[in-house]
Formats: structure tokens, sequence, C-alpha cells
């Protein structure tokens, strides 16, 4: 990352909706159940301008990135780099803990992997509620909680750039209403709803390319319940 950021090239981070296209494009490389994050990646590879491509398939990822990277490897001119993430040294979560919308909260987490440079301090708010999991690809889902919604499982890891840590990923706050949320067929699914069996209060969700009324009104519903604007439950 150092050496990229040194020769000032440009970064994308091709988990993120940058490219609009019919992610039915991807059942050309895909089947349609793998998770609409690597689906996204297969469609920015397609249509970016691209010198290279990294991607981490270790712990820190998932064996399906690894088969991703192969496909794209072989459908692509450009080379298609493969790099296991162990990275222990931790960052710090302000932004996990700070008082702000969660929408702009996870785009700026995510927005920092691009950068070896050190977070900025923030103070952290108290939190009603919590968001578990990784960045969902449909972030509207994230306007519906409130800004004091404490961030935690593999987008804490993001933040923290420990990506493998298990450990850290695990980490829930009991006390808080918690959604527990996954992509559709990916694997962290599982660890999702392990510890949203285990907490007091929690919703375990998950949801494909784009959410849809089902999904807001049950976290809509989750949140009003459990009184996540005012109190834990």
């Amino acid at each position: 990352m150092a050496a990229l950021e040194k020769c000032r090239a440009t970064l994308f981070d091709l988990d993120e909706t940058i490219v609009r296209r019919d992610m039915e494009e991807t059942i050309l490389y895909l089947p349609r159940v793998y998770c609409a994050i690597l689906r996204t990646v297969v469609i920015n590879s397609l249509h970016l301008d691209l010198q290279a491509i990294i991607m981490d398939v270790g712990p820190g990822k998932c064996d399906c990135a690894l088969h991703v990277a192969t496909i794209l490897a072989d459908r692509l001119s450009i080379p298609v780099l493969t790099t296991i993430n162990r990275d222990t040294t931790p960052y710090g979560n302000p932004l996990c803990t700070a008082d702000m919308p969660l929408p702009e909260k996870i785009a700026q987490i995510c927005k920092s992997i691009q950068s070896t440079a050190r977070h900025r301090e923030l103070p952290a708010c108290l939190p009603t509620a919590a968001f578990w999991g990784v960045p969902p690809r449909d972030f509207s889902l994230l306007a519906l909680f409130p800004n004091t919604t404490h961030v935690y499982g593999w987008t804490r890891c993001m933040e923290n750039k420990t990506p493998a840590d298990l450990r850290l990923e695990s980490l829930y706050n009991a006390a808080v209403p918690t959604v527990f949320f996954a992509q559709s067929f990916c694997a962290k699914t599982a660890l999702a709803k392990h510890l949203a069996d285990k907490h007091p209060c929690a919703l375990f969700l998950d949801n494909d390319i784009s959410a849809g009324s089902s999904v807001r009104a049950k976290i809509q519903a989750f949140l009003e319940l459990s009184g996540a604007c005012h109190a834990s439950c």
C-alpha cells in the first residue's frame, strides 16, 4: 500500500458499487449464488480501466474471493495478484464509535482502507444501537439507523486494518440492540447467525443486492420496538 501511495496510483475498492451495470452480466462468470459483493467486484473489474487487480484471498476475505481471482486472471488481460492480508497492527476504531450518520460512517471506513494514514481521533458517543457485519452493497438500509449506532463485525476489522482478526470480528455489545448483517450467500452469515443467537436483543438479517421494503420494515420495527433510538433494551 505504501508503494502505491508513493507512486500516487489511483486506487479503487472493487467491493464498492462503482460501475452501474446489470448484475446479471456476472452470470457469464459466476453462479447467482455468489454474494453480491463479489459479483460487484466482477462488474467493476470488467468495466473499469485498470492496470492491475490485487485481491485478498486469505482469512480476511473468503475462499470465494480466491475463485473470483482465478476467474478474472483467466478472463482479463491485466495482472490479477493475490495476497493474504494477516496484518495485526491495530489502527483503532474511532469511526465505528463516532456520532455520525451510519452511511457516512461506513463510507469513510471503506475509504480509509486505501490509505496507510492513521485515523484522526473522534469522540466516542454513547451507543443506542449497533450494526454488526460487512458493509452492505445497498448503503440505503444504513440510513434507518440512528447516528449513535456503533459498528462491529468485519467492518470494524476494516477500520482497524486487521481484516483477519476473528476475535475483533466476533466482538459485540450485549447491552445494545444489534442488527447482525451479512450479504446473502456469504460465509459470514454463519457467524452473524451464531452471534445473534447469543445476543439478548438482536436481529439477524441477510440481504442480497438491494434492500427491499421487507428488509427495511424488519430493521425499522426492530429498532423501534427495542427502543434503539432512546436506550438499550
